[in-house]
């Protein structure tokens, strides 16, 4: 069993359903379990600006599955919620990112752990901190901690902690 740590995003339609489908999708998979979630944060886009904020999330995982088999449910969860890849770091229902496996660094065709840039995003950083502040990133060597505490001030006040998934519907 390993665990994992999984951004959510969505910035299309209903945000916050497609945030609680992609948690229930996960819960029901049997090569998952103790499935831990974070406060939903709204923030803003990075990459193409002309879309609608964003609602981001990290779910923590124990996971029987390798890497790229998760990696491939995850891929058919963005699926079921009507993912579309129209162009990069453009608008979608559901992205759903492996940012930890483990303490392995991955770099396969498709698939790169500990996710490419994640010490440069607050969305990303934000949420997380809250499951596993103290987790040291491998190849980083710094804690999820630090490299939030080391994000430019700029980029920590595009994220605003919204709550739960309950919570969210209601904002």
């Amino acid at each position: 069993m390993k665990y994992a740590y999984i951004a959510l995003g969505s910035n299309i339609g209903d945000k916050a359903a497609h945030l609680r489908a992609a948690v229930a999708h996960l819960r029901a998979l049997p090569s998952v379990h103790d499935v831990q979630a974070s406060s939903i944060y709204e923030t803003v886009p990075v990459g193409y600006l002309n879309q609608d904020l964003f609602y981001n999330m990290v779910v923590a995982i124990q996971t029987t599955d390798a890497a790229d088999v998760l990696l491939g449910r995850l891929q058919e969860i963005e699926q079921l919620e009507g993912r579309k890849r129209l162009f990069k770091n453009g608008p979608r229902t559901l992205d759903l990112d492996i940012l930890l496996y483990a303490e392995e660094q991955i770099d396969l065709e498709g698939l790169t752990v500990p996710h490419p840039r994640m010490q440069e995003r607050a969305f990303v950083l934000a949420p997380l901190r809250e499951l596993a502040a103290e987790q040291i990133v491998p190849g980083l060597g710094q804690s999820v901690e630090q490299l939030y505490e080391q994000l430019p001030e700029s980029e920590r006040n595009g994220v605003r902690q919204l709550g739960g998934l309950l919570e969210a519907e209601e904002q």
